[in-house]
Order: C-alpha cells, then structure tokens, then sequence
C-alpha cells in the first residue's frame, strides 16, 4: 500500500480539529476581545462549520 487511505486521512483531520478546538475553546476562557478574534479567524481556517461554531461560543459577529 502506498499512503493512506481517504477514510483514514479524513478521520485524522478530523482528530486534528478536535483537538485544535478544544485548545481553542480552553484558551477562550481567559482571552480578551482581540484574542478571541484572533480565535474565530483561526478557527474559519481550521473547519468548513466555522460559523456553527463560532456561533455557539458566541465569538465575534462578522
């Protein structure tokens, strides 16, 4: 077999923004105003459901 295959790479991208969300939202606890838009942009970077998310932590309105 040669790479991996598109079920496994897609469940390791999703175990990656698992954890890169849950990073986020622990650092969002202490984060100031400009912090947390620094998060909500990273987060649209980081998922195609960005703006669920963002909506559900009630992060900046764009």
């Amino acid at each position: 077999m040669s790479g991996i295959s598109d079920r496994h790479q897609e469940i390791k991208r999703r175990r990656h923004r698992r954890k890169k969300l849950a990073h986020f939202s622990k650092r969002l606890k202490k984060a100031t105003a400009s912090e947390k838009s620094t998060i909500a942009e990273k987060i649209r970077a980081l998922t195609p459901g960005c703006e669920t998310i963002i909506s559900n932590w009630k992060l900046v309105d764009r």
